[in-house]
């Protein structure tokens, strides 16, 4: 049964018996204070306890209650990125666009520093460093000087620089080099990682500064326009990152958390409403760039001999009434001019001439020619080209030359 009082009045002559606690307590207090002074630092001396531990026994000891066990936290502040970071930053430099200048009046020339920006170690060999930075930071330099950490200047000479890449190689001489940058592989790179970009922004006054972010996208496509006419000329394909990349960043390094380079930086959008924007050439692209820019100073890309320009600058009236489009055509490139004895001029392409195709794959625009060009063709192979003349389709074949 369980119990119960059924409701019974207290007996008021019975006497409840007196709980003496206070002395328990004390005496249970002193226990604990011994333990706390005594007993658990001779434990953790002995390594019988671990200092964690210790302090948890503690709190369990005096009392001092939290929602969980209390642990004891030791900051470090030689990380991995900041080892990495001192590791790598040797192996990244700054880069001094000399222009000389002349002076009308006085019949001399003046060397002026025509712009900054960053370059990255990846090669030591035989005496000679090599340095790879942005093509558009060392464009129309007379002199190009480059910067070490500890801040030694040292002259370069330009090996190759390449426009649509935006890379160019340097070579110096590498008696005060002391590092050289370890190569990743940007085609295992995963949105959400680390990223690390080292750089010069805003010039030489902010030399090797350090950013640091994740990979915010991979395989991006970014319009350049080269003539500044308003129009794209080539789409690169960049990674992006969160990384602050800024003026003067250009050049630089990428790097994951493992100190490889991933990528160059290469560009940021300077837009107000825009932040959190980083680009950086991916490395697995930019090195069979890089490595013919060493060997032989240029890219060579497959030439047609055409001056192109896309069907959608013209207006849709000329579409039909000019080029005699069929109505089902929506995209192509228009030839301005064929250069006389050009691969296009020898396979019969005219002015006018409205190119649709390209080895079976749709052309809408001047960047997709030129995409199959670039990446998927070499010079010497044979190429088929659809395009449209008066309204007729036309099919002809194309031997890839090179540019003189």
């Amino acid at each position: 049964m369980g119990y119960y009082d059924e409701h019974y009045p207290p007996n008021p002559h019975r006497k409840r018996k007196k709980k003496n606690w206070l002395v328990p307590l004390l005496l249970g207090i002193i226990i604990g204070v011994l333990l706390v002074s005594v007993a658990l630092p001779a434990l953790v001396d002995s390594g019988i306890l671990s200092e964690d531990q210790s302090n948890q026994q503690a709190n369990e000891d005096t009392g001092n209650n939290t929602n969980g066990p209390t642990q004891s936290v030791n900051v470090d502040v030689s990380t991995q990125i900041t080892d990495i970071v001192d590791q790598v930053t040797p192996a990244v430099v700054g880069v001094i666009n000399i222009q000389r200048q002349n002076d009308f009046w006085q019949q001399e020339g003046n060397n002026n520093q025509a712009g900054e920006g960053s370059g990255v170690i990846y090669k030591q060999e035989d005496g000679i460093a090599y340095v790879v930075t942005n093509h558009h930071v060392v464009e129309g330099a007379d002199t190009i000087e480059v910067v070490l950490y500890d801040e030694t200047h040292i002259e370069a000479e330009l090996v190759g620089s390449d426009l649509f890449s935006d890379l160019a190689v340097l070579r110096m001489d590498s008696e005060h080099v002391d590092q050289v940058m370890e190569l990743g592989s940007s085609g295992n790179v995963k949105v959400g990682e680390p990223a690390i970009a080292i750089g010069n922004p805003l010039g030489l006054m902010f030399s090797s500064s350090v950013t640091q972010g994740v990979i915010s996208g991979t395989e991006r496509t970014i319009p350049q326009d080269f003539n500044q006419d308003g129009r794209a000329d080539w789409q690169a394909e960049v990674i992006q990152t969160d990384a602050a990349i800024n003026p003067g960043n250009s050049g630089g390094a990428l790097i994951n958390i493992s100190g490889q380079l991933i990528g160059i930086n290469s560009m940021k959008i300077n837009e107000t409403a825009v932040e959190g924007l980083g680009f950086a050439i991916p490395i697995d692209s930019a090195m069979p760039i890089i490595e013919e820019l060493e060997s032989t100073g240029e890219v060579t890309r497959p030439y047609l001999g055409v001056e192109i320009y896309s069907l959608e600058e013209v207006p849709q009236s000329e579409w039909s009434n000019t080029l005699q489009l069929p109505n089902d055509i929506e995209g192509g490139v228009y030839v301005w001019s064929v250069e006389p004895l050009s691969p296009a001029d020898q396979a019969g392409l005219q002015r006018l001439d409205v190119i649709t195709e390209l080895d079976g794959k749709q052309v809408m625009n001047m960047i997709d020619l030129r995409k199959i060009l670039y990446q998927e063709k070499e010079v010497g192979d044979e190429v088929s080209v659809v395009y449209y003349r008066e309204g007729e389709r036309h099919e002809t074949t194309i031997k890839l030359g090179t540019q003189e």
